[in-house]
């Protein structure tokens, strides 16, 4: 089976994109203008591509039916992380406000991390109901579903979630409204799609790609809704961040044109890197950005020497911690496993 090298651009682009939005959290703490809305734009995209890409890889490697041992796989390699980093950033949390006016409770802390999700790796949990529902998906045999009316209605159903939630005001605790699935059902349907339409050898047949696929595949309209986002944040300031209305749309026109754009494009050696350290970038980055706060200070530095470092210590803390954790498997387990590229 030929690599698919749209996907190596595609998970280099995510992890880069959730890198910098929380870089920019950290620089929103001395400034904060229309400018970094604007900077933002992209960089919601990030979460999404990363769950993209767990159900397409696996729909190609394994098509209709998944090995024996599958969801064990995922656990130890998705969930054991999330309980190592869960358990890191809230006790760091803890410690570091113990003695303070806003100072937690140790074990109301940690069940806000691990039970209520409420840290950045809420995405391990997203992405392990998506290697269920996968497993689902073939132990069923509802490949023999045509996916794209379920795409559409999915797109739907995400769109709806997101404004009622809003809307509503529905605050659960931690970040529980962000696991659910219902708000990203939209990703597993449409890397369902794009795998259906993709030659995944070269001697296969491809299907006829429908003309909707090939239309909103065409540059033109994702640039279109770009400029509408930009406008729209002149005029209203829109939040920013994954969980958003426009941002279904906005992913589902980006990934058209990108798959389209750089089919069978060979990703360079720098982006190949950042795929194989991309795990370990995604959890640790935090740390290390928290680290810097704490070592140097937010205002001790002129702003450009802040942002700098800041993407010096997320960037070679996160790869080297990752490369020590990898020299034993359990260190793979517990702090994400180097991907081979």
């Amino acid at each position: 089976m030929q690599k698919i090298e749209e996907i190596y651009w595609l998970r280099a682009y995510g992890c880069v994109a959730v890198f910098l939005f929380h870089w920019l959290d950290h620089l929103n703490q001395r400034v904060d203008n229309v400018v970094t809305d604007l900077m933002r734009i992209p960089l919601v995209l990030g979460t999404p591509v990363f769950l993209f890409i767990s159900v397409f890889v696996f729909a190609v490697r394994y098509d209709k039916q998944v090995p024996p041992g599958f969801l064990w796989q995922r656990v130890k390699y998705v969930m054991l992380p999330y309980l190592t980093y869960g358990f890191i950033y809230s006790t760091a949390q803890w410690w570091q406000l113990a003695g303070s006016d806003s100072a937690v409770n140790v074990w109301e802390n940690a069940k806000a991390y691990f039970i209520y999700a409420g840290w950045h790796g809420y995405f391990l949990i997203i992405a392990m109901q998506f290697y269920a529902a996968y497993w689902a998906f073939t132990r069923w045999q509802l490949w023999r579903l045509h996916p794209v009316p379920w795409l559409w209605g999915a797109c739907l159903v995400s769109m709806a979630y997101w404004g009622v939630a809003y809307a509503l005001a529905i605050e659960p605790p931690g970040y529980l409204l962000w696991v659910a699935p219902l708000g990203w059902i939209y990703l597993f349907f449409l890397a369902l799609v794009l795998v259906r339409y993709y030659p995944l050898t070269p001697s296969s047949q491809l299907i006829e790609r429908p003309v909707w696929l090939q239309t909103l595949s065409q540059p033109r309209w994702l640039l279109l809704f770009v400029g509408l986002i930009v406008l729209a944040t002149f005029e209203y300031r829109l939040s920013f961040s994954s969980k958003e209305v426009w941002v279904i749309p906005f992913f589902v026109l980006f990934t058209l044109a990108l798959m389209r754009g750089l089919k069978g494009r060979k990703a360079p050696g720098w982006v190949r890197y950042i795929n194989a350290y991309s795990f370990g970038i995604y959890l640790a980055h935090p740390m290390f950005f928290t680290l810097t706060d704490t070592l140097v200070g937010i205002s001790t530095l002129p702003l450009a020497v802040y942002a700098l470092l800041l993407i010096m210590a997320g960037s070679v803390g996160s790869i080297l911690l990752n490369k020590v954790a990898n020299t034993t498997t359990l260190g793979a387990m517990l702090l994400g496993k180097r991907l081979k590229i």
